[in-house]
């Protein structure tokens, strides 16, 4: 395979799933490392891709990067869905839950339609729709309409958390430094999951291995916060080594 063609074929990968690696695309092309990683350079040399430790990111992905609910819908499917089992199964009847807004929480939204005994509460409105026909009770926060997200941000919002408890919080990122922290682009956004954080008695952040050497404009709360994450397999080892360091739970999909 021609050098050019090689790079045209990482670029589809790229696009297709949100962040490449250095070792996968070696084994993909049977090259080596040392030349995939030249192709990245090359690659971001032309702005084409944003390169990271290990691997690449689409070099669009800036801090304040805020694409909307559908757009992130249509990304990395596959792995929500399995995401959305796991957190489901750390589920029991009779629980007070917590969704904040995102494509993989909506999942996790879908999966738990069958409990019976179940309050959820979310800041997001096409969780309570999608939960509005299902046997478990739905509290949403209020607040003001962030309309690419569906989610509602502000004082209000944040009030409402501060009179509730919950066992648990399912909480989505747009950026997951293992260093610095869970990001997202939105600063209101930002907010509103800490308090999430704060009445929750467990914290499990959920998300795609996409997500992982990334950072947002803001932070929401650093790793220490966390008991739980869920993930896909594809998290770049230095993190999950750095991630079990810490003592934070890690459950691979």
């Amino acid at each position: 395979m021609l050098n050019e063609e090689r790079r045209r074929a990482i670029l589809e990968t790229l696009n297709r799933d949100g962040r490449v690696l250095v070792a996968a695309l070696a084994r993909q092309f049977e090259t080596s490392q040392v030349t995939i990683r030249k192709d990245l350079e090359s690659l971001h040399g032309h702005g084409l891709v944003h390169r990271t430790h290990g691997g690449a990111l689409p070099a669009q992905e800036g801090a304040l990067e805020d694409p909307t609910l559908r757009e992130k819908e249509k990304l990395h499917r596959k792995q929500k869905l399995h995401i959305a089992t796991a957190a489901a199964q750390l589920v029991k009847e009779g629980q007070v839950i917590i969704l904040d807004s995102g494509t993989t929480t909506t999942a996790i939204a879908r999966a738990l339609r069958n409990f019976r005994n179940l309050t959820i509460i979310t800041n997001a409105v096409n969780i309570a729709a999608e939960l509005s026909g299902a046997a478990v009770e739905v509290i949403l926060t209020g607040g003001t309409l962030r309309k690419n997200s569906f989610s509602l941000v502000g004082p209000i919002a944040e009030e409402t958390l501060r009179r509730l408890n919950a066992d648990l919080l399912f909480l989505g990122v747009d950026g997951f430094d293992v260093h610095y922290g869970l990001s997202t682009p939105n600063l209101l956004e930002a907010k509103v999951n800490r308090v999430m954080v704060e009445v929750a008695k467990r914290t499990v952040a959920v998300c795609d291995s996409s997500k992982f050497g990334r950072r947002s404009l803001s932070l929401i709360v650093p790793p220490t916060a966390l008991q739980q994450i869920i993930t896909d397999r594809n998290i770049p080892q230095s993190d999950l080594r750095a991630l079990k360091k810490t003592g934070i739970e890690v459950t691979l999909v």
